[in-house]
């Protein structure tokens, strides 16, 4: 007899993170599961892969999705004793995730009902549990459901319905599950899922405490998470070479530092001020002798960023690339010496037709040190959308690098960077040029007041304005935002834009990465 093939009567059980793959076989799975309650929609579980990826799993039998618990990173203590499954979930988008957060909290477990008695549930509870000790977060809480209360509850309330269960008198498939895999009643919610006619709308609050916690810290919040912020409203001067921007662009530098700022901000395409000794009088011409600085340009500002430990926001440049197409970038430069670029998405007709200028593609969100930042050049910040997208990406400020020539465009840059602040709560910063360049065409005059906004609300700056310049004179302003007072007023605050949008009506689509938000 020859050797048998093993393979081929091998039928695979796996945990795996969920992938954009598995969204239909999930949503066809819960209208089996849960009959007669809403499931998933497809941009909700879009959502959760694109905020928190690791902590959504499927479970893989023979290569189909028969298991599925999605979950996302909180404060519990944040959230009222009463909460909603839509309270945590954020209408189960969970765009409240906090990576920042001490809890797992478990918004969805389900398995086929084909495949139950097999241990999936179990499976994936382990895998989370897995998940909060490789996090190092101290707890999972979860909304557990208990759909067996239906058939006595003319009979006794909740409480005594979970007391029966937890001393093993009555049986309930979830409840009792959740028992046996080492969670701990913490309360029962009322009105927890209001089309979970099973449970009559209640839930059991349960938690598991992850013994190998290690504390982050003695305090759970801080009481302040300050970021200085350096804005340079830049005068725009003759001046007769490289060397003598660097001079100006290292002073301003110095000046952030000594104040202790955590960024320096320079404006918008402020390197057309070496335009002035180019001798080039067509602008086309002139913007391509422009791109021969790039090198000069990066190495100056990583220099600075490192000496003199500051993240820049470099304003930006216009860079030629290998398609030989202009294009105006702005640059981060991390203290640690690290670079990223942001290229100018929308392209004034200023731009196009003087310079040729093409537009980027890409919606960037950068890692710092103070955080998720964004860069949106100049009119990018007047078109919502933008904004919208880096806030759901995690920024929590938005930097403006702007150049205008005259009031009307300066204003539409201003309020459109103060109505982000206020529709997105983050933090916006605009940084423009001054001055006048009399031999520079199209270079030659310049309007500008910068800024630092904040949303409106109490805890927030008068006005929602954190600090602002002069018009139209060379100066720096000098302030700082509060982290940690945004992070509160996102949960607590007089109005909660975020949390309040109707995911039901509407969506913002960034179609580069096929992401719904």
């Amino acid at each position: 007899m020859s050797e048998l093939d093993l393979s081929k009567f091998e039928k695979k059980m796996i945990v795996r993170n969920m992938r954009p793959g598995d969204i239909d076989s999930i949503i066809d799975m819960q209208t089996v599961c849960f009959p007669g309650m809403i499931p998933w929609e497809r941009d909700q579980l879009e959502s959760h892969l694109e905020v928190f990826p690791e902590g959504q799993f499927v479970a893989e039998f023979d290569g189909e999705v028969i298991g599925s618990c999605s979950s996302l990173i909180i404060n519990f203590d944040e959230y009222d004793d009463r909460h909603t499954w839509d309270d945590v979930t954020d209408n189960g988008y969970i765009t409240n995730h906090n990576p920042n957060g001490y809890n797992l909290y478990g918004i969805e477990v389900m398995v086929h009902p084909a495949y139950r008695k097999m241990k999936v549930g179990q499976r994936l509870y382990e895998a989370r549990k897995e998940l909060a000790r490789q996090m190092n977060l101290k707890s999972i809480i979860i909304g557990g459901r208990i759909p067996n209360y239906h058939q006595v509850a003319n009979q006794m309330s909740p409480r005594e319905y979970v007391e029966q269960v937890t001393t093993h008198r009555l049986y309930d498939p979830v409840l009792t599950f959740q028992l046996r895999n080492g969670f701990t009643l913490m309360r029962i919610n009322r009105n927890y899922l209001p089309d979970d006619k099973l449970s009559n709308k209640y839930a059991t609050l349960m938690e598991w405490n992850n013994v190998d916690y290690l504390p982050k810290s003695k305090r759970f919040f801080k009481t302040s998470n300050p970021v200085r912020i350096c804005v340079v409203q830049y005068m725009m001067r003759q001046i007769n070479s490289f060397e003598d921007f660097a001079s100006q662009v290292e002073y301003f530098t110095d000046v952030a530092s000594d104040a202790g700022s955590d960024f320096a901000v320079f404006p918008e395409i402020f390197t057309t001020q070496l335009m002035s000794f180019l001798g080039e009088k067509s602008p086309a011409l002139a913007v391509r002798k422009l791109t021969d600085f790039t090198e000069q340009y990066i190495e100056l500002f990583t220099m600075l960023a490192v000496r003199y430990n500051v993240n820049i926001i470099g304003g930006s440049h216009f860079v030629k690339e290998d398609n030989d197409e202009i294009y105006n970038i702005a640059y981060l430069f991390r203290r640690d010496g690290t670079i990223e670029k942001q290229y100018k998405l929308h392209i004034t007709p200023n731009e196009r037709s003087w310079w040729g200028i093409s537009p980027g593609n890409d919606i960037r969100v950068f890692d710092t040190d103070c955080g998720k930042i964004a860069i949106q050049i100049c009119y990018d910040i007047e078109f919502p959308e933008l904004a919208r997208i880096a806030t759901d990406m995690g920024a929590r400020i938005i930097f403006t690098p702007f150049c205008t020539e005259d009031r009307q465009g300066y204003l539409r840059v201003r309020y459109c960077a103060q109505a982000r602040a206020v529709e997105n709560q983050v933090y916006t910063v605009i940084s423009g040029t001054v001055g006048n360049l009399p031999q520079t065409e199209n270079m030659d005059i310049q309007y500008a007041q910068s800024g630092i906004f904040a949303p409106s609300d109490f805890e927030f700056a008068r006005d929602g304005i954190v600090g602002e310049t002069n018009a139209n004179i060379e100066m720096v302003l000098i302030g700082d935002v509060d982290l940690e007072i945004l992070r509160r007023q996102r949960m607590e605050g007089t109005v909660r834009q975020l949390l309040d949008r109707r995911h039901d009506l509407f969506k913002v689509e960034y179609k580069n990465k096929k992401r719904n938000l």
